[in-house]
Order: C-alpha cells, then sequence, then structure tokens
C-alpha cells in the first residue's frame, strides 16, 4: 500500500531502496532586472522623436516649394536660351569687326564722329557687312534655342516667347532708326557706341522674361556704348567687346550652368 501510494504520487521507488528525496528544480526567474525607464527618459525620446519628424516635414516642405517655384519659373519666363547661340553670335561679330576693318577702316587714320570721311562704298560695304553678320548672329540663334527648347520640352512659340521678342524689339527697332538717321546725317561714328546702348537696353528690357543673366549682360552693353560714345576713336574696340567678347563668355557660362 506504501508503495502504491509512493507511484501515485509521482514518487520514483526502485527495488529495496528507501524512498529517495522529491527532486524540487530550482525556479527561475525570467523576469528582467533592468529597471522601467523614467518618466523624464520617455519625455526626452518624446521629444527627439517629434524633432525628427519635424525636420523631415520641413525638408518635405521646403522640396515642394522649390519644385513649385520651377514650375512657376517655366510658366511665366523663357528660359530655352541656349549657351552655344552666344558663342555663335560672339564668332559672327569678331568675323564681321575684321572684315569691316580690313575692308574699311585700315585704310583711314582712325574713326571719327562724322563719317566725311568714308566714301559711298565704305558705306555700302560696312550695311552688307553689318547685314550678314546680324543674319548669321540671329540665325544661329533661332536653330539653338529652337533645339535647346526641344530637349527641354518647352514650346519656342507661347506666351513667353511672344513677350521677350516684343519686349526685346522695343528698343532695336528704335535703336535701328536711330543709327539710320546718324548715318543719313553723316555721322557714322556714333552708329558703334549707339548699337550697343540699345542693344544693351533691349537686354535689360527682356530680361524680366528670361534669365536672369541677361540682365547684367545689357548693363555690361550698356556702359561699353557710353564709354565708346566718349572715346570714338576706340569705338570699334568696343563694340567687338560687346558685341564678340562678352557673348562668348555669356555662352561659355550658360553652357556650365546648364551642365552643372
Amino acid at each position: 500500500i506504501n508503495m502504491f501510494n509512493l507511484v501515485k504520487n509521482g514518487q520514483c521507488y526502485s527495488g529495496m531502496d528507501y524512498p529517495p528525496t522529491i527532486y524540487h528544480p530550482p525556479i527561475t526567474n525570467h523576469q528582467s532586472t533592468i529597471p522601467p525607464p523614467s518618466i523624464l527618459q520617455i519625455q526626452q525620446k518624446y521629444f527627439t522623436l517629434s524633432l525628427k519628424v519635424l525636420s523631415m516635414q520641413k525638408e518635405k516642405y521646403v522640396k515642394d516649394l522649390e519644385e513649385i517655384k520651377e514650375i512657376m519659373s517655366r510658366s511665366s519666363r523663357f528660359i530655352s536660351l541656349s549657351g552655344i547661340s552666344g558663342i555663335a553670335a560672339g564668332l559672327a561679330a569678331f568675323a564681321g569687326t575684321y572684315s569691316a576693318y580690313k575692308l574699311v577702316f585700315s585704310n583711314h587714320v582712325s574713326i571719327a564722329y562724322s563719317s566725311a570721311a568714308y566714301t559711298t562704298t565704305d558705306i555700302r560695304t560696312l550695311l552688307i557687312i553689318a547685314g550678314l553678320t546680324l543674319v548669321l548672329a540671329v540665325g544661329a540663334g533661332i536653330y539653338f534655342t529652337t533645339r535647346e527648347a526641344k530637349k527641354q520640352g518647352q514650346g519656342i512659340w507661347d506666351v513667353q516667347t511672344k513677350r521677350l521678342l516684343i519686349n526685346l524689339a522695343i528698343p532695336l527697332v528704335a535703336g535701328g532708326i536711330l543709327c539710320l538717321i546718324l548715318l543719313a546725317k553723316n555721322y557714322l561714328g556714333l552708329i558703334l557706341p549707339m548699337s550697343l546702348i540699345f542693344y544693351g537696353l533691349a537686354l535689360v528690357n527682356s530680361s524680366k522674361y528670361t534669365l536672369k543673366e541677361i540682365r547684367s549682360l545689357g548693363l555690361i552693353q550698356i556702359i561699353l556704348g557710353l564709354v565708346s560714345a566718349l572715346f570714338i576713336q576706340l569705338s570699334l574696340i568696343f563694340w567687338v567687346i560687346g558685341f564678340g567678347g562678352l557673348h562668348i563668355i555669356y555662352g561659355i557660362v550658360m553652357q556650365l550652368k546648364n551642365k552643372s
């Protein structure tokens, strides 16, 4: 009966041995001994997390504002001006200046305010050179600007283009008429400074509808024209600096900017 009770109670028993002592395994505590975080630690973690969330939201808002600004700029400005067109215009100006010097100005001592020293053949030659230079510069500008607009997915003839051309044409047409009047009144020497001044005015007037670099280019052209009118003997040098050198520099800067 005692044996039966021992087996029934789950106690080991074998042979003639006395019933062994019942083994009880040690009770282990699996709970962590790390003390719970204090209220201050919880507040610090919450504050840090809030700052991170706010920073991420701020970056997102700034990015959205930049995208909106870019869209508005594209919708209100013509930004497809090509740097290569500026380089081409500058090279055309250098070629025209070299031709004018070789064919006309090299036969005279210096450029004067009055055109009495120039023959009808000289004036005709200068007009032909000026016309060819203008056609080459404008043609290159239209070609490369059209190609740049297609590359950027922007229309070449839209509201922005019309605004740009209108504001560009007003000073140019006025300056061209003035140059013809000066030519008719035998003031050939003033045509070079006047062309620089009115071209600069045209760039400044149209700069609000295109890239901001155009305004700086126009202001420099105006300054060169004024200095050229003061030192009329050097007006051809100032003219080639303005229409040749500055256009090439502008074109290189724009090309580097577009690549970056």
